[in-house]
């Protein structure tokens, strides 16, 4: 029995401020650029006004990329294009500056974390700050087994609770979320379809590397086979998490919903991020207010929890590769509609409108009347 109550985080994460979001909305419509007139660009303006819960809006200055990794068993059956246990050399080439996401980090000059959680080699293969908080060695193959026992998806969770206040506290003030891992999409795939209800096929995507028609069926199978496990335990998040997730899965819901907590933004990247912040969701239903889905990778299992959270994504670049790329590119955007917010001046005509004083009502004019009748 875990000694984790999920349910705590209901009553700990608070909704964005609804006053200071109304006088963002205020300010809006008091600037030289007409309302509307920048598109979506003014509603993400002022979602991040009352994140920040003050106006005018600060301009994102420290942001950071968050990666977990792991390597997943499921992989063992064909289901990706790449080897299974292969996590290891992605997670080598985002370190070693030569992945598509540590390219566009360096010329964004945002910092690059990695987390190891369930990497298949040996610890020593990295720096002791990405493997402090490994919970095993790879997660268990989700069709026949599960992923991790009950106390490994506690530690998990309980790790990326971990790296969420270490974010907040060391002045991050808003995170681009992804994952470095082989299989993962498979498990994202089947916390999706049991959350929704959805059949295996509705779910089941091509991958990163757009596996060919027989390891999708194979896939879809696999998917398939999982989701009987999955559904008795649909009560239970942390049990779902450690029946068909992995060990990567459990830190990111950990990791959402405690960057709600620490009112932290975050930019979601592809479908195994949607599927943990899905099942952020059923356990705290505020959590998703903190968030933002940053592209759309085409894996219908992410159109699906973006849908279920009412997200709608930034992009569509048509970005596959994973590794928090999609979410990257959507932080100009981010950066630019706060910018803007901050930055754009007032109309003078219209803050001297909103400043004159009110005209004195009906009965102090008859007030008026009637003490001018008795001066005469």
């Amino acid at each position: 029995m875990s000694s984790l109550n999920l349910d705590d985080f209901t009553d700990l994460i608070e909704r964005p401020d609804g006053g200071v979001r109304r006088d963002a909305e205020a300010r809006r419509e008091r600037l030289v650029v007409p309302p509307g007139s920048l598109g979506r660009l003014d509603d993400l303006g002022e979602w991040l006004t009352a994140a920040q819960g003050v106006v005018p809006v600060r301009p994102v200055e420290r942001p950071r990329v968050v990666l977990f990794a792991g390597d997943h068993g499921i992989a063992e059956l064909g289901v990706s294009a790449r080897p299974a246990g292969s996590a290891e050399l992605l997670v080598r080439a985002v370190l070693e500056g030569g992945s598509p996401v540590a390219v566009l980090a360096r010329r964004l000059g945002v910092p690059v974390r990695v987390v190891d959680m369930a990497l298949d080699c040996e610890p020593e293969a990295f720096p002791a700050d990405v493997v402090r908080h490994r919970v095993r060695r790879g997660s268990g193959r989700i069709d026949v087994e599960d992923a991790l026992t009950l106390d490994e998806a506690e530690a998990a969770f309980r790790a990326g609770v971990a790296v969420a206040d270490e974010e907040a506290d060391s002045g991050t003030d808003l995170v681009v979320l992804g994952d470095v891992s082989v299989g993962g999409t498979t498990a994202a795939a089947v916390l999706v379809a049991a959350l929704c209800g959805t059949d295996a096929s509705v779910v089941t995507g091509r991958g990163g590397l757009a596996i060919d028609d027989l390891a999708w069926m194979r896939k879809c199978a696999a998917i398939r086979d999982a989701l009987r496990r999955a559904r008795p335990v649909l009560g239970d998040q942390l049990q779902l998490l450690a029946t068909v997730g992995g060990a990567d899965l459990a830190a990111m819901t950990g990791f959402l919903l405690q960057a709600a907590v620490r009112k932290l933004p975050v930019v979601l990247d592809g479908v195994v991020s949607s599927a943990c912040a899905l099942v952020g969701q059923r356990i705290a239903f505020r959590a998703p207010d903190w968030w933002l889905a940053g592209h759309d990778s085409g894996e219908p299992g992410q159109a699906k929890a973006l849908d279920r959270m009412a997200l709608e994504p930034l992009l569509d670049q048509g970005v596959k590769v994973g590794e928090g790329v999609g979410a990257l590119l959507a932080l100009p955007l981010v950066q630019a509609a706060a910018s803007l917010t901050a930055e754009l001046p007032e109309d003078p005509a219209l803050s001297e409108e909103a400043e004159l004083p009110e005209k004195p009502g009906l009965s102090e004019e008859a007030g008026l009347s009637d003490e001018a009748e008795e001066k005469e």
